[in-house]
């Protein structure tokens, strides 16, 4: 038996529908605090919003950010010997090397907003089951990677970041997007690590055989998350969900974890209520997602590069939006006439 409280998906879902809400007495006070700071009403824009967003889930009224986590996942996927990259899959494993030798971008990310960081590699050697012709993942095998999600989190983290790597996962989470949301696979493709036309063709061709070979994960987050996702996605959703069940703020990466993170969405109403979206990547479906889960990303900067380097650059902001809440004088504290 796992420590975890569920063993099947069964139990996951049941799990989602049970999940803390946000502290309302929290949101109300810390909305009352905002409403006293030594600034002109609304002067830190949506910083106010999200200072008063994060007490909320956090039940203080003045919240600080002490204990960031970032978790990176890697898994390798049975698709990827279709050609769906531009890299062999066998640079998923050097690049959870890398990540632990403190080398990648999430490294420096990390150490700049003092970050704690784990990477988390999922059964490299076995990539998942090519999913046109089946589900990407056993019930087994998609419930032990969302076990490891949701033990990775850290009970003592009062932020997290789920980061990825995995050759071929840009049209795995396409797959999850277009089976979750409908429209088009050429719509929701995109170049991910850099394919030519031909390739981005043939990224859309796969999804369309992987919807065919798999119709229950048509608006089923979980089954989507099975039949089309990873072991890293799988992980991430699960990290995602403990961070809820422990009142653990989110902050979402790129198209890959939202993917991810809407398999979530649609599984259960509300379910990413305590996340946030770090920031717009340059995958181009990457915005229409974010509008499906009903999330603005708080940065664009064109990046494109996964590992939850975008997010873990968003805890910046974060941090900035509570540091200012929480530390700012009130206008009677200042001795600052109100207006």
């Amino acid at each position: 038996m796992s420590d975890t409280p569920f063993n099947t998906l069964a139990e996951f879902q049941d799990l989602l529908e049970i999940q803390p809400q946000e502290n309302r007495d929290a949101c109300q006070a810390a909305s009352a605090r905002n409403g006293q700071l030594t600034k002109p009403p609304s002067a830190l824009g949506r910083l106010e919003d999200l200072a008063i967003w994060y007490a909320g889930w956090r039940g203080v009224a003045a919240p600080k950010i002490k204990s960031p986590q970032v978790v990176v996942f890697a898994g390798n996927h049975g698709i990827a010997a279709q050609g769906v990259s531009a890299f062999p899959p066998e640079v998923t494993g050097q690049m959870v090397l890398n990540f632990q030798h403190g080398g990648a971008a999430i490294n420096q990310m990390c150490k700049t907003f003092g970050a704690d960081l784990s990477v988390h590699g999922l059964d490299l050697d076995h990539p998942t089951d090519d999913f046109t012709k089946g589900p990407a993942m056993s019930e087994s095998s998609v419930i032990a990677a969302l076990q490891t999600g949701w033990n990775a989190v850290d009970d003592d983290a009062d932020l997290l970041v789920a980061g990825e790597m995995g050759i071929g996962n840009t049209t795995s989470a396409a797959a999850i997007a277009c089976a979750l949301f409908g429209g088009k696979a050429d719509n929701w493709v995109g170049r991910g690590t850099g394919v030519t036309d031909e390739g981005l063709a043939l990224k859309a061709h796969v999804v369309n055989q992987g919807l065919a070979a798999n119709p229950t994960a048509a608006g089923n987050g979980l089954e989507a998350l099975r039949c089309l996702g990873g072991r890293e996605l799988a992980a991430i959703a699960g990290a995602i969900a403990s961070a809820r069940a422990k009142s653990i703020p989110v902050i979402l990466d790129g198209f890959i974890c939202t993917a991810a993170a809407a398999c979530l969405a649609v599984a259960r109403d509300g379910a990413l209520d305590h996340a946030v979206a770090g920031h717009l990547s340059a995958e181009g479906a990457h915005g229409v997602l974010l509008k499906n889960i009903g999330k603005q990303p708080l940065l664009s900067l064109g990046l494109r590069l996964g590992e939850g380097s975008g997010a873990a650059l968003a805890i910046g902001i974060l941090q900035g939006a509570v540091a200012c809440h929480s530390g700012m004088a009130t206008f009677a504290e200042a001795g600052v006439t109100d207006a």
